[in-house]
């Protein structure tokens, strides 16, 4: 491989880790063992590629495309760039072949050293295809559905990563996979509907008497306001369920898990403050705000355990 060629890899590879950063919560702080950063980080790379290809968001010129074997004049054909992607995947798990973009590439020691399976990976290609054929959803079941493909395998992997899986914990981390999903929803609904996206379910938008216009307007009216102050409820039982998980483990997977629990329960507040008006812009907590929901969330764990 030339170094040109390489470089190229280094810097798609960059270009879609650099997007931690925007998280609720770190990805993989410093605190956490290195093995378990490099992991975590490895994982976070597909996940944040596959949903880049969902959302049409990948780095202009085609480079990703030309990893995975795509023409790029086909890279806006985002089922085809999921069907090459989800082929690439399975050269992780491939003995006889070699996964092609280097963010599969650096996956697969992962894979090998945590004997990971590829169904939570599947999981999360297989929500980016529904999101290209289903814009609306009617129900919350339907959206709890969405969320075990879309948020739930994310959860999982980190269980397994860190070799603390079981039913209850798996059970755990699925309801705060998905209240922190639905607390992204509701911090994005002006940014999905501009991708023609409603992930607020069709019964309770027509139950607070709220319209697709109305979300399409500057700032959110009463409807509004109560509609999404209904949803983060819904969001902060989920976190409740789930936040024993937290005291189920110990040293600094409790940490990493508390912060994840804490983002949820600090956006959460942070949509509250804002009024429970999230059409202006994303509400996001301070980093002080985060941590004070750290400290709460392990001193909870603390009586719990």
């Amino acid at each position: 491989m030339t170094g040109t060629r390489q470089a190229r890899r280094e810097a798609s590879a960059r270009a879609t880790l650099d997007k931690a950063s925007d998280e609720n919560f770190p990805v993989a702080p410093f605190f956490l063992p290195r093995a378990w950063r490099d992991d975590l980080m490895a994982v976070y790379g597909y996940a944040r590629l596959v949903d880049d290809i969902g959302d049409g968001d990948l780095a202009p010129g085609g480079t990703d495309a030309r990893h995975l074997g795509v023409d790029p004049a086909q890279a806006d054909d985002r089922l085809a760039m999921l069907d090459a992607f989800e082929a690439d995947l399975r050269r992780v798990f491939a003995a006889d072949a070699e996964p092609r973009h280097p963010l599969l590439h650096a996956l697969r020691p992962t894979v090998r050293r945590r004997s990971l399976t590829p169904e939570p990976f599947l999981g999360l290609i297989e929500a980016n295809r529904q999101d290209q054929l289903v814009r609306r959803y009617k129900t919350y079941d339907e959206l709890l559905a969405y969320c075990e493909l879309s948020a739930n395998p994310v959860g999982r992997l980190v269980l397994q990563i860190t070799g603390t899986a079981g039913p209850e914990r798996v059970r755990r981390s699925d309801a705060v996979c998905t209240a922190l999903q639905i607390v992204e929803h509701l911090q994005d609904v002006a940014e999905d509907l501009g991708r023609d996206r409603i992930y607020l379910p069709a019964e309770d938008m027509h139950r607070f008497h709220v319209t697709e216009a109305d979300l399409a307007a500057r700032t959110g009216g009463a409807s509004v306001r109560s509609l999404v102050a209904y949803e983060a409820e819904r969001a902060l039982q989920l976190l409740d369920e789930g936040t024993p998980l937290v005291g189920s483990v110990h040293g600094r997977l409790r940490l990493l898990l508390a912060g994840f629990v804490a983002g949820g329960r600090a956006a959460l507040t942070a949509i509250a403050a804002a009024g429970n008006d999230v059409l202006p812009g994303p509400p996001k907590p301070t980093k002080a705000h985060l941590l004070r929901e750290v400290g709460a969330v392990l001193r909870r764990a603390r009586r719990e355990g």
